[in-house]
């Protein structure tokens, strides 16, 4: 059997077990309960392994090594801050989610402040995570067909398409299992690269590490207090902010606390999946630093074509992997790309449902809305095989101005919720006055930041990293809020539970069940 075809032959086979996933749970999706939350049923160790598929995607195959092959380790500081945001997640926002809410995190909004503040806490999701969507559908066919050669658009239209049939049959619960597989495919191709980049240079692991560490790869960063670079200041507070977000008021994540039949399961899950991301996103570098000591000691040329340190890890693929190994690589990598956008449309599905056609369609019936988000899922999945092709023809070259676009729109979230959750003085005015000062400078952070900005300022454009954005973001719509309820008067809002949801009412409601129960 040629090589290629005996490679393209394992990547089918694996695109074949998850559809064949898909059929095996389409029976049990018979409401939007099992399609959504799989009944509150599943093990905690299944949802931990869902959480770290759902945070590994084809980009992490991609820049983890490609970073660390430049530079150093630097970005698998952020990371670090996951485990910093445990406690809290733990303690008080799972069990908090799980009592208040029923499937969208955005729920937990419209109580506090009303309906636009739900509407629009959705419409910032949505637009976040599909802009992602299509970049990452796009990244995984691109390295796919570098390495093989294959038709870059068959790659997007059939991976796609099996994601959608899994996505559309078996609802959230095959996405779960789907993660589990891809979870252990992941770790034995991950030990299977290092292997041959330990193994294959002259000297073997002690030569590679010896050169790496001489070059001081394995350094985390600049630790100055410059906040205009990467320094580590700045990665420890984007990676809290960023992982705040995630966990606090990201509906892929929240979603995943539903899935589990009690809190404590919840949590086991939530730590299960962060403890296993971080080593895994330490691998990815050592990925990188092992493929730079390769090629330092190998002395072997690199083509002229190879012009971007994420080309790196692709290439050593292709040169030095055996056929099958290869392709379990290339399944690997599909697969990744395959669990975050199957998760992401399961979750984006709950949001158009619970958020908007509720909203439009309150007498709708379960059946109706099960209908509904399954065609969600179908013409999602099309628009991003649509947005895929799309950069296919650009050559990636419209994906600054969209991801500029996604960032002014979805900017402030976690605000927003800190916002609800801390303060009672916080009201629907206040709110709105925040999502205007966040779009405002997210607006102007996103156009003017860099060296060469969308729109040059001059001394008035972004001074920071970009990294930045995010943090200060979340930070303006947090003070502007507070301002804001503090010096205008709330209106009465009816509907709307204002100042009884806060973090201390629903502390002290707790603490009353507890001397009730006892």
């Amino acid at each position: 059997m040629p090589a290629r075809t005996l490679d393209l032959a394992v990547v089918l086979l694996y695109l074949a077990g998850m559809g064949a996933l898909g059929f095996r749970f389409s029976r049990r999706q018979t409401s939007t309960e099992s399609f959504f939350v799989a009944k509150r049923s599943l093990p905690s160790w299944a949802m931990g392994m869902s959480m770290l598929a759902t945070m590994i995607s084809s980009v992490t195959f991609v820049a983890y090594p490609g970073a660390s092959f430049a530079r150093d380790w630097s970005l698998l500081v952020p990371g670090v801050m996951l485990i910093a945001v445990l406690p809290i997640v733990g303690s008080v926002i799972i069990p908090f989610y799980r009592e208040v809410i029923g499937m969208s995190a955005y729920e937990y909004f419209e109580r506090r402040f009303g309906k636009p503040a739900r509407l629009y806490s959705a419409l910032a999701f949505s637009l976040a995570h599909f802009s992602k969507m299509g970049f990452v559908l796009y990244l995984m066919a691109l390295t796919l067909s570098s390495i093989t050669g294959w038709n870059i658009y068959a790659l997007i239209v059939a991976v796609a398409a099996v994601m959608i049939v899994y996505a559309v049959m078996g609802g959230i619960e095959a996405v779960v299992w789907t993660d589990v597989i891809q979870g252990f495919v992941m770790a034995v191709s991950i030990f299977v690269v290092l292997g041959f980049l330990l193994f294959l240079p002259e000297g073997g692991p002690a030569a590679v590490f010896e050169r790496s560490m001489a070059a001081n790869k394995f350094r985390l960063g600049a630790p100055e207090w410059d906040f205009r670079k990467n320094s580590v200041p700045v990665l420890l507070i984007y990676g809290l902010f960023w992982y705040l977000q995630r966990y606090v008021a990201d509906q892929t994540m929240v979603q995943r606390y539903l899935l589990a039949k009690t809190d404590k399961g919840a949590f086991r899950g939530v730590k299960l999946g962060a403890f296993l991301s971080v080593p895994v996103w330490a691998m990815f570098m050592l990925i990188g630093t092992c493929v730079w000591a390769f090629f330092q000691i190998s002395g072997e040329v690199i083509p002229p074509t190879i012009t971007k340190a994420d080309q790196m890890f692709p290439f050593f693929l292709s040169q030095h992997l055996p056929p099958g190994v290869l392709g379990l690589l290339l399944a690997c990598l599909t697969g990744a790309a395959m669990t975050m956008l199957a998760s992401d449309l399961n979750s984006m599905a709950v949001v158009a449902v619970e958020d908007f056609y509720r909203y439009f369609r309150p007498r709708s019936t379960d059946q109706d809305r099960l209908f509904a988000a399954k065609a969600f899922v179908v013409i999602t999945g099309i628009l991003n095989i649509g947005t895929a092709l799309l950069l296919v023809q650009s050559k990636g070259s419209a994906l600054s101005s969209w991801f500029a676009v996604s960032a002014i729109a979805s900017g402030g979230l976690l605000g927003m919720f800190f916002l609800a959750f801390l303060t009672q003085r916080a009201h629907r005015t206040g709110v709105y006055c925040g999502i205007v000062a966040t779009l405002s400078f997210s607006a102007w952070a996103a156009l003017t930041k860099g060296t060469t900005p969308l729109l040059d300022l001059g001394f008035w454009n972004f001074p920071y990293d970009e990294l930045m954005i995010g943090a200060i973001g979340n930070v303006v719509f947090f003070v502007v809020g507070w301002c804001a309820s503090y010096l205008i008067p709330a209106a009465k809002e009816s509907g709307t539970a204002a100042p009884s949801q806060t973090l201390w009412n629903w502390l002290a409601d707790r603490r009353l069940a507890r001397v009730t129960a006892a």
